[in-house]
């Protein structure tokens, strides 16, 4: 038997997003259209960790069929859905949401419809990359830091400097302000 012949092995991956709901009724649908193993979880379609659905990725092969009941079970965003989608494709089996019949890899609109996601969630990441730069750009223009907050404050930052000219090693500086040796050391650095 060659490795196109073989029969196709149904997955499903059911999820809830908190312990209040049941996943009673997409297992019920999930075996009902042929799904012997079903993946399940309680846990937050926007954690990245789901453990269940990683295990599901890591297991899927070749002919498989991953199943869902709806889209918006196996993921929250375009470009999760996308990024889910394609692991599944690139180990050559097949996506198929029983509520979205346009969400079927195994058919050639399906396959049209992955093309027009991974465009949409290009779109989304650059949506998002330009939000983000543009709220970079207000905060500091209203003045505000950006990244961590400085671990000494000002008053600190000229104690440390001076007791460094009085002869202080930078290890003593940093055991006495609770700080690593380069915090210390950029310190005193700027001022050299």
């Amino acid at each position: 038997m060659t490795e196109t012949s073989l029969p196709s092995r149904l997955i499903g991956y059911a999820r809830v997003s908190t312990y209040g709901q049941a996943l009673d009724a997409q297992i019920g649908q999930l075996h009902a259209a042929g799904c012997a193993v079903v993946y399940q979880e309680k846990v937050s379609g926007a954690r990245a960790d789901r453990r269940e659905l990683i295990r599901l990725l890591r297991q899927v092969q070749a002919s498989d069929v991953v199943v869902v009941t709806r889209i918006d079970r196996l993921a929250r965003s375009t470009f999760d859905l996308f990024a889910i989608v394609k692991t599944i494709a690139d180990s050559s089996a097949s996506f198929r949401s029983l509520a979205e019949p346009w969400a079927d890899t195994g058919t050639s609109t399906g396959r049209l419809m992955l093309a027009v996601l991974a465009g949409l969630a290009d779109v989304e990441r650059d949506l998002i990359r330009t939000r983000t730069a543009e709220g970079r750009s207000l905060a500091k223009a209203r003045g505000q830091h950006m990244g961590r907050p400085p671990a000494l404050t000002p008053q600190q930052q000229a104690e440390a400097r001076q007791r460094r000219i009085d002869g202080a090693t930078l290890k003593e500086l940093a055991r006495s302000y609770n700080v690593g040796l380069a915090t210390i050391s950029r310190l005193t650095r700027a001022t050299a």
